[in-house]
């Protein structure tokens, strides 16, 4: 464990529901302990929809390598009018976790804005290390796009959503997309995204023993990714986006994490690198929250603020993609 550093404090709501979550978060969790942590219950898609309007379809596709993955479609049971489209890469430290892990805001965002959102079932590391996750995402990212018409969704409205291990792979993703050509994405949504396997930030030394998912889960997991790799110079930025030297060229970009853990410095860090490649970037820091508040503690003040962030982001995003869409002329319409 790090020597002991000074820390900003928890959030005294947020820390009496951290009192409650031992053994259900993986605190300083080593390799073999991975199979506990996997094996942890959530709630299936079904108990999550409930008995909203909400219909879950499920394809095979090809992933990396054309190893078949599983990606599956949320739509409103009345879906007929192209809308905005939701791409999403569930967390877990890129080692656990399920496609439909923490699906609520899809849920959500089908039923607000009629969005057709798909959630990726990309392989876990240690059995299927980089470049196989990001490069899974990548293929059900091109899927999804490519398919737009039967999934009736606008193209032109694609965004690309993903938290903790799944934002630090919709990062990669976002980059990997930028430099082959598409698909193109309005936004990108990431909330507290891990994306530097180098260990080297204050915040990573400041949180080991303490908190949600600290220093030691943070090793264990991108050691399970990238093996002998993990902090040496042969590290990619599609593997790990904070490597990137140029973030030029993403979309607009939403970024939120909690100051009170491991993922502090780096995020704040890549919104900055954004901000000075001329790049659109938020950047909210939550004072005194822990990694994954807003799920773990959804009834907090904290929760609440960030949730309305993150939903006012996305709101302007998609209100400034209609208005700048073309107007059609009627002599046009009539060619």
């Amino acid at each position: 464990m790090t020597q002991d550093l000074p820390r900003p404090p928890f959030d005294p709501e947020l820390a009496e529901a951290l009192s409650t979550l031992d053994g259900r978060v993986p605190l300083g969790m080593t390799a073999d302990q991975l199979e506990r942590y996997r094996k942890l219950p959530f709630p299936s898609i079904e108990e999550q929809i409930g008995d909203r309007p909400v219909h879950c379809a499920h394809h095979t596709i090809a992933g990396y390598g054309g190893a078949e993955i599983e990606v599956s479609v949320l739509s409103h049971r009345d879906h007929e009018t192209p809308g905005p489209g939701i791409y999403h890469l569930h967390g877990g430290g890129m080692v656990m976790g399920d496609r439909f892990a923490a699906a609520g805001p899809l849920i959500d965002w089908v039923l607000k804005h009629d969005a057709v959102a798909v959630t990726a079932e990309f392989r876990l590391a240690p059995e299927h290390p980089d470049p196989v996750p990001v490069e899974d995402c990548y293929a059900g990212l091109r899927w999804m796009a490519a398919n737009a018409g039967a999934l009736r969704f606008d193209p032109a409205r694609l965004v690309l959503f993903g938290g903790s291990g799944g934002g630090g792979l919709a990062a990669g993703t976002a980059l990997l997309a930028r430099d082959r050509g598409g698909p193109a994405l309005l936004g990108l949504l990431l909330q507290c995204p891990m994306i530097d396997d180098r260990d080297e930030t204050v915040s990573s030394r400041q949180y080991d023993g303490v908190g949600v998912w600290d220093r030691t889960s943070n090793r264990t997991a991108w050691t399970a990714v990238l093996g002998d790799r993990r902090g040496t110079a042969d590290v990619s930025p599609y593997a790990a986006a904070a490597r990137a030297t140029d973030l030029s060229g993403l979309p607009p970009t939403f970024v939120d994490v909690g100051a009170a853990e491991v993922f502090r410095d780096e995020d704040v860090a890549f919104a900055s690198a954004i901000w000075a490649a001329g790049g659109e970037a938020e950047l909210h820091v939550w004072g005194g929250a822990f990694h994954g508040f807003y799920d773990l503690a959804p009834g907090s003040a904290l929760a609440e603020a960030c949730v309305a962030a993150r939903e006012a982001w996305l709101q302007r995003l998609l209100d400034r993609a209609v208005r700048q869409r073309p107007v059609i002329s009627e002599p046009d319409r009539e060619q």
